[in-house]
Order: C-alpha cells, then sequence, then structure tokens
C-alpha cells in the first residue's frame, strides 16, 4: 500500500505541479511580448498560461492530501522533515494563491482592457513565481533526502 500511496503522491506532484511551475514562470515573458494595444495570438497565449495556473492549482491538492496520508501509512507524521515540509507547502500555496494568480489576473485584466503594462509589474510576478518555484524546489529536495528519516532512505 505504501508503495502505491508513494507512487500517486509523486505522479500527482508531477503532474499537477509540474505544469504550474512552467506555465507561471511562462507568464510574466508572455505578458512582456505582447504587443501594445494587445494582440489576439499574445494575449490568448497569455490567457492560456492563466488558465493552466488555475486549472492545475485545483489538481494540485492532491499532492499534499496523498502525500499526508502516505506519510501516515509510514508512519512518519512526526518526522522533523516532513512537519518543514508541510510548512513549506503551504507557503508555496500561500504564494500561489495571494501573489501569483492574482498578478497574473491584474496583468491579464489590463492587457484586456488595452492598458500597458510597466515592467515593474511583470517583474514582481516573476519574482513571486520564482519564490513558488524555490520553495516547491526546497520541498522536494526534503521528500527525497528526508533528513533524520529512519526509513532506510
Amino acid at each position: 500500500m505504501t508503495k502505491l500511496l508513494l507512487s500517486l503522491h509523486v505522479l500527482a506532484a508531477i503532474v499537477a505541479v509540474g505544469p504550474v511551475t512552467v506555465a507561471a514562470s511562462m507568464f510574466p515573458p508572455a505578458v512582456r511580448a505582447v504587443p501594445a494595444g494587445g494582440g489576439a495570438d499574445g494575449l490568448g497565449a497569455v490567457r492560456l498560461l492563466h488558465r493552466v495556473c488555475r486549472v492545475y492549482a485545483g489538481l494540485g491538492i492532491a499532492v499534499p492530501l496523498l502525500g499526508l496520508v502516505t506519510a501516515q501509512v509510514m508512519g512518519v507524521l512526526g518526522d522533523a522533515w516532513l512537519i518543514v515540509s508541510v510548512v513549506l507547502t503551504a507557503v508555496a500555496a500561500g504564494l500561489l494563491l495571494l501573489l501569483v494568480l492574482p498578478g497574473q489576473e491584474d496583468l491579464l485584466e489590463r492587457l484586456a482592457g488595452g492598458q500597458p503594462v510597466e515592467r515593474s509589474g511583470t517583474v514582481r510576478l516573476a519574482m513571486g513565481t520564482g519564490l513558488f518555484n524555490l520553495t516547491w524546489a526546497a520541498v522536494t529536495v526534503l521528500v527525497i533526502v528526508r533528513p533524520g528519516s529512519t526509513t532506510g532512505a
């Protein structure tokens, strides 16, 4: 059962978190590439990237849920590496929900309204996205290395 749960957890992370990290990273440069006054192709690409982020963010809830169930079956719920991973996952979710997605929506509204998008807005969003991605990278390292783990890895 542990191997099945762990496999589902890893697959969920790859399928749900991977597209968000890539699409969110592509979003600021895609916004900068839209010509002044908007362009149907550029605006369509930006909308698609935002939709990928929104949809896969919703699917991403499966990752911590499967992770917690897996941790319970493995008997590691109280381990420090897991607690730090849970906290970092919450930080990543907060960054996505409070910074990245609203930042994308703001820039998308500006583009759709034909308003200019200042570079500082895309830079701020890129920095928030970078923090989101860096947080997930730290979680990934923690769940692979599992410092102090007694489960054999």
